[in-house]
């Protein structure tokens, strides 16, 4: 009878670990001249010298169109790969000019990413969160808070969600941490559909809705994701934008720096 016992205990603390365990990180739909493609076609055009450019996530109205014409070869998902290659000409023409110089007289563009930046103080926020309540970043003083601005649609954004766990929340559960993910310019009913998804794959974080884009327009411009991280005194220590690797490492690393002072 204790074997049995012991032996039902043991299963329901297997499925208990199991759904709390994050899920493997999902693999883009890679599309090239407007059709779904695989790897090693991708791999075969880089090894032609075809592949012009790469872009790791769509926008919103583009992934809405894919699904819309693919149907249920996309149906939800936002990891999408768009691989522009060219053409026979257009590499013929680039192995001609392959030793060109460029222009000497051109002025890099400027784009300003971040409204506010390192050692600026943090804009206060109140924020509704996805269970419903309230939460407001002045009374998180004494606490580190990485804010992180994202959107159901991005691509980039919730690849990098799938290594937060590891990386960030887990190994600060027990400090004076905690970690906002603010989706910006989408209605309610689309943030909770989605957070209902990336529950099931072991993602719950403090969800909270910006609807109307107001805490988002405070902060910064441009691509996302994006994340603040604020120390104790309500000022912005550290800041990163797009899923680059290395991102939460260094995210991590500051963090750490901020919880020993």
């Amino acid at each position: 009878m204790k074997k049995v016992i012991c032996f039902v205990l043991l299963i329901i603390s297997y499925s208990f670990c199991a759904q709390n365990k994050v899920a493997k990180k999902p693999e883009s739909i890679i599309i090239i001249n407007n059709e779904i493609v695989t790897m090693e076609q991708v791999e075969k055009y880089g090894q032609e010298g075809r592949i012009k450019s790469m872009n790791k996530g769509v926008s919103e109205e583009e992934r809405n169109a894919l699904a819309k014409k693919y149907g249920d070869k996309i149906g939800d998902r936002e990891f999408i790969t768009v691989v522009e290659i060219f053409s026979e000409n257009e590499k013929f023409e680039n192995s001609k000019n392959s030793v060109a110089e460029a222009p000497k007289n051109e002025i890099p563009k400027k784009t300003t990413e971040y409204l506010l930046n390192v050692n600026d103080n943090a804009k206060d926020f109140t924020l509704k969160l996805i269970d419903g309540k309230t939460i407001k970043l002045s009374d998180l003083k004494g606490k580190v808070v990485l804010v992180n601005f994202w959107a159901t649609w991005c691509a980039p954004c919730l690849q990098e969600f799938y290594d937060v766990p590891s990386k960030i929340t887990e190994p600060f559960k027990n400090d004076n941490f905690i970690f906002l993910a603010i989706s910006s310019g989408e209605a309610e009913n689309l943030v909770v559909k989605k957070a209902e998804k990336l529950k099931k794959d072991g993602l719950y974080f403090n969800y909270g809705f910006d609807p109307e884009s107001k805490i988002w327009n405070n902060y910064a411009t441009n691509s996302i994701p994006k994340n603040f991280l604020i120390d104790q005194n309500g000022l912005i220590k550290f800041v990163t934008t797009g899923n680059v690797e290395g991102n939460l490492d260094n995210l991590a690393a500051e963090i750490k720096k901020l919880l020993s002072k």
